[in-house]
């Protein structure tokens, strides 16, 4: 736990990438394979689910501290973090020689974490309170972290990935490949990390998946003559790979959740596909051309899609790319070889799975028209690929390419705010925006992102100085601030006040030249549906 807590604390100390990873390829270096297992697991963003509540910890931590509970709950709220509160309210030193700095991060979390579960209120506040008396500062903020499964840390999955390829002496792939999927963070698991590549990996593990950077718009200039390119259309699905083994079916979305439950009938089909087979792909609600992302999302999330639901939103996957075949991974070879073996795959067969449409245009000028076609096609633009391009790993610049098209907008009005998580939680960053309806404000979307940091230390001034109402941690505030939305698509919603539900919002720009009036209306949103 000490040595974990030591590498959390340096991790959020350092800044640059090159860092980071050798702070984490030394402590994987130095680690029990069983402790490496789960710093694994941390810090490629899987958590623990929360096992106490803020209402309890605050009131154990006004017990244990001596404090009245309104002074606690007044300095969280001023912190924004209840870690670290917990963490500056409780001071002292371990009361002795602290006796846990020998135990390892797989026993404090196997032995001293996940079987609070299974005891009694009182039980659990004992052992709690003991705990915060024998760690150290920096470890009662880790512990509690890990007790509300709010545990975040400044690391991507490339930055892991690279650091156990360096402690490992494996190839960057070969690790990205092997945290694919479904795994425990156990001492097999971590040894297995490090062994030699053999036949013997996980079946049922699906390959990392390529992703492609944003482009504004392709020229001869950038990208070079056109016929050099792949051209397909940009679903707005679920991106996801179909592994077929001899014995099961796999049906993977990139967040590697396994969803063979949401699209039985995709996986029917799969049955007529060869074994030893993994595809790349986007699932689409599709009847007789692709429907809105929300119709799809009525399929997410279920541990049964009954007869109704699979007539109302019948689905296919829309192959992209075929990564294994014969039990041969074959992502090394260029895209054309690979596309040509999908279609002599997918040719004979008459079933969900079908290939994805090519693109073509004589110039880059030409294929700008079809682009403006984007979306009363239902689509979000073109992907560009490098004919001559591997499979890689990551999002490296140069292979893929998105074009998307611009998003919608709308003028919106902040209404209510409330603190961030991490660094932020000091901060308001989370924001709710309405819109105008006659003379009431309608929610319309909440947001998170598009602010620079000086913009959001100078909104935060402003909400503290502007607090209408306050509901625990949310401010409701003056309905003054105008900000800009950009989002990807708007669906009717019987779950939202405005009856709208906006995909992937978020705010554009700071419109301080607007005021409340100039707002967009309800109608004006509504106008966007058609």
């Amino acid at each position: 736990m000490q040595a974990f807590a030591k590498l959390f604390q340096r991790l959020d100390e350092q800044r640059g990438t090159k860092a980071k990873v050798t702070a984490m390829a030394d402590y994987f270096a130095s680690a029990s394979a069983a402790d490496g297992a789960w710093a694994v697991y941390f810090l490629s963003g899987r958590r623990l689910k929360r096992l106490i509540g803020p209402v309890q910890l605050r009131q154990w931590l006004a017990q244990a501290s001596g404090l009245p509970l309104w002074l606690i709950e007044q300095t969280h709220e001023h912190v924004g973090d209840l870690a670290e509160t917990i963490a500056l309210v409780l001071t002292e030193q371990p009361t002795q020689a602290n006796p846990t700095a020998a135990i390892g991060l797989a026993e404090w979390v196997e032995a001293n974490i996940l079987p609070l579960r299974l005891l009694e209120d009182d039980q659990r506040r004992e052992r709690v309170m003991q705990a915060w008396q024998t760690l150290s500062s920096e470890e009662r903020f880790l512990y509690t972290k890990l007790l509300t499964g709010a545990l975040r840390i400044g690391v991507s999955q490339t930055l892991v990935e690279r650091a156990l390829a360096k402690a490992s002496h494996q190839p960057q792939p070969v690790i990205a490949h092997r945290l694919m999927g479904h795994w425990n963070p156990d001492a097999d698991f971590y040894q297995g990390l490090f062994a030699e590549r053999s036949g013997q990996e996980d079946a049922s593990r699906p390959f990392p998946f390529f992703l492609a950077h944003p482009l504004e718009t392709p020229t001869h200039q950038t990208l070079g003559p056109i016929e050099d390119w792949q051209i397909e259309w940009k679903w707005d699905g679920i991106r996801a790979q179909l592994v077929r083994r001899a014995d099961a079916i796999y049906l993977w979305s990139r967040g590697e959740a396994l969803i063979n439950q949401q699209f039985p009938e995709i996986i029917e089909a799969a049955h007529a596909l060869p074994i030893n087979t993994i595809i790349d792909g986007e699932i689409l609600a599709w009847d007789e051309g692709v429907l809105p992302f929300a119709q799809l999302q009525r399929r997410l999330g279920r541990k049964r899609i009954d007869a109704k639901l699979l007539s109302e939103v019948p689905t296919r996957l829309l192959t992209y790319d075929l990564l294994e075949q014969d039990a041969i991974d074959i992502r090394t070879q260029p895209l054309t070889q690979r596309r040509t073996r999908l279609n002599q795959l997918l040719d004979t067969l008459n079933t969900p799975i079908m290939i994805s449409p090519q693109v073509f245009a004589d110039s880059w000028s030409e294929l700008a028209k079809q682009h403006a076609e984007s979306r009363s096609r239902g689509v979000e633009g073109f992907m560009l690929k490098a004919k001559a391009s591997h499979y890689g790993t990551g999002r490296p610049r140069g292979p893929w390419w998105k074009w998307k098209i611009s998003p919608l907008t709308l003028d919106a009005i902040l209404v209510y705010a409330q603190p961030g998580h991490g660094r932020r939680a000091n901060l308001y960053t989370d924001y709710s925006f309405a819109i105008r309806d006659g003379e009431t404000l309608v929610p319309i979307a909440k947001a998170y992102s598009g602010l620079t940091d000086a913009e959001i230390r100078r909104l935060d001034r402003w909400i503290r100085r502007h607090t209408q109402e306050r509901f625990g941690p949310v401010r409701a505030v003056e309905p003054v601030q105008v900000f800009e939305l950009a989002f990807e698509g708007i669906t009717p919603s019987r779950r939202h006040k405005s009856g709208l539900a906006l995909r992937f919002p978020r705010i554009a720009r700071w419109r301080e030249d607007l005021g409340p009036n100039d707002a967009d209306t309800l109608a004006q949103a509504q106008a966007l549906l058609s």
